[in-house]
């Protein structure tokens, strides 16, 4: 059928554009990632929504797709802790692998995944191969207190191609949106993810409670999940879609954090995270209270699971 009648639909405009219903954007992004559009196409529909924008009900529908053909890791013992990982460091150390190691360290199952969507950034999943664990070809069951990471073509092929389109045209697209809230598991998990732009707070919010997720959603640090070891973010937790303010962002930037390396390289920052793990750094303050966070979230869904 073609996704051309859904391309008229978004594609009019910052003020012309309509947005489609759930199912529409299930039908229209599952033809995009079982490849039976065009280039062309996949080009016209990541411009048009880029301008446009997603709605909850367009996330919804996207997720829907995604979530029905992507390769799925199997119940854990607890909820599994996601963190997706899709754009690295630029200007300091890329903290996501330090957090899942806090989280493992906790007794927690922890599953990185994540791909390259930007050149010159140094990956999570490169630091956590420079600490020994390499990355699973395949989803399998998850220990309590292990941190395992894949990468996204393993979980599916057509995604990954839907993300690498970002090397060509030079700007995200709503895969970028839906592998920040992808939790690709079998049993209960608690996704951690992160947004740069406020506009964009609405949109999850209304996400996460539509699909009943559980969820820690803050500011990001370039793109990445881990707090931004300078500052304290408002938090907000969701719990089967349903939602908790747990803090409010602090005013102000610390000026220093103890030990962190002004270079941002796979080895120093391989460095910087065994130096915190065995105490001979302190934890970020910021990071420490985000795995509280993720703590009790981990902890009510067990409830909500389990009752």
């Amino acid at each position: 059928m073609g996704i051309s009648q859904y391309i008229k639909e978004i594609g009019r405009g910052a003020r012309g554009a309509k947005a489609i219903g759930r199912e529409q954007a299930a039908d229209l992004m599952g033809q995009v990632l079982d490849g039976r559009v065009t280039d062309l196409e996949i080009g016209a529909f990541c411009i048009a929504m880029r301008i446009k924008g997603e709605t909850t009900e367009e996330m919804c529908g996207f997720l829907d797709a995604v979530h029905a053909r992507v390769a799925r890791f199997p119940a854990s013992d607890r909820p599994v802790v996601v963190l997706p990982s899709y754009n690295g460091a630029r200007r300091l150390p890329v903290l996501t692998p330090l957090l899942a190691l806090l989280l493992a360290r906790e007794g927690l199952p922890v599953l990185l995944h994540g791909m390259r969507t930007e050149a010159r950034r140094i990956l999570a999943s490169d630091v956590l191969e420079a600490l020994g664990i390499p990355a699973l070809q395949a989803p399998e069951k998850i220990a309590n207190g292990q941190v395992a990471h894949i990468a996204t073509e393993r979980l599916h092929a057509g995604l990954a191609r839907l993300l690498a389109v970002r090397e060509v045209v030079g700007l995200r697209n709503p895969g970028h949106s839906a592998v920040k809230l992808l939790a690709p598991c079998e049993g209960p998990a608690v996704l951690v993810t992160s947004y740069t732009h406020p506009e964009y707070t609405d949109m999850l919010h209304g996400t996460c409670a539509a699909r009943r997720m559980s969820v820690l959603l803050s500011r990001g640090l370039e793109g990445e999940v881990a707090a931004d070891p300078r500052r304290q973010p408002r938090y907000d937790g969701f719990v089967a879609g349903v939602h908790q303010l747990l803090d409010e962002q602090q005013a102000g930037t610390a000026a220093e954090v103890p030990g962190l390396p002004t270079e941002i390289d796979v080895q120093t920052t391989a460095r910087y995270t065994r130096a915190v793990l065995a105490g001979e750094l302190p934890v970020p303050a910021a990071l420490a209270r985000q795995v509280e966070h993720i703590l009790r979230l981990v902890d009510q869904t067990t409830t909500e699971t389990n009752p």
